[in-house]
């Protein structure tokens, strides 16, 4: 039996490592007696993948993991159980069980994000629509990205620009004390990727906001599958 789980990551266990989270769910499984299947051999392992893991300090609410149970029990005793051996900041909020035979991580195509700044050389909000907007009919988006391999540091330009999808400026009054807020669909998956602090380092790159890095808080609003060219959820 398959089960497709989505789950919230917030406050201060967005600085939880990926490695911790599955040991986390693995505790809270045995510990709820969540029937979850274990593969052969030596040393057995919980039969759980999580799609496109969050960097270290990005919150999200709305993660997707997929576990193999022995036996089908009902959603909401699953929620009800695995919610009780949880810490508060991480929730599961829905859950399905699939029939789906391909990866989660294989079938994961975006993200979207919500980001918020504050910026040194911009006057207002509509400035920034106007810089975007016009930032994005530029046929290419190059960042650098830096590699060590031994005792060598590589370099390279990579091109992002189709691995973004729309940008949206949110209507705060700023300059006020509120910061700048953009949400942002991003490429993820095996087909492609794009960190979103690489996305907003473009930003400022490109557009000379003088970001104050002190101030950028990202959050992942959503993950997507795409299928016949529309974007949809993967439960």
């Amino acid at each position: 039996m398959n089960l497709r789980v989505k789950f919230t990551k917030k406050n201060y266990l967005k600085y939880i490592s990926h490695h911790d989270l599955m040991r986390l769910f693995e505790r809270a499984f045995r510990r709820a007696n969540i029937p979850i299947k274990y593969s052969e051999g030596f040393n057995p392992q919980p039969r759980l993948s999580i799609a496109n893991p969050l960097a270290l300090g990005i919150a999200s609410g709305g993660e997707y993991m997929d576990i193999e149970l022995q036996e089908k029990i009902p959603e909401e005793m699953f929620i009800e159980s695995i919610n009780g051996e949880l810490p508060e900041d991480i929730r599961v909020i829905e859950v399905k069980y699939i029939e789906e035979i391909k990866s989660l991580s294989s079938l994961i195509s975006w993200s979207y994000y919500e980001i918020d700044f504050e910026a040194n050389n911009l006057e207002n909000n509509k400035e920034l629509e106007k810089l975007i907007s016009k930032w994005l009919e530029e046929e290419e988006i190059f960042i650098k990205k830096i590699r060590h391999k031994g005792r060598r540091t590589i370099e390279r330009n990579r091109n992002i620009k189709d691995l973004i999808g729309n940008v949206v400026v949110k209507s705060n009054a700023y300059p006020s004390q509120e910061p700048v807020v953009i949400n942002c669909l991003l490429k993820a998956g095996d087909r492609g990727n794009l960190n979103p602090r690489d996305f907003i380092l473009a930003v400022d790159k490109y557009l000379y906001l003088g970001i104050d890095w002190d101030t950028v808080n990202i959050y992942r609003l959503a993950l997507f599958i795409e299928k016949d060219g529309k974007i949809e959820s993967p439960i």
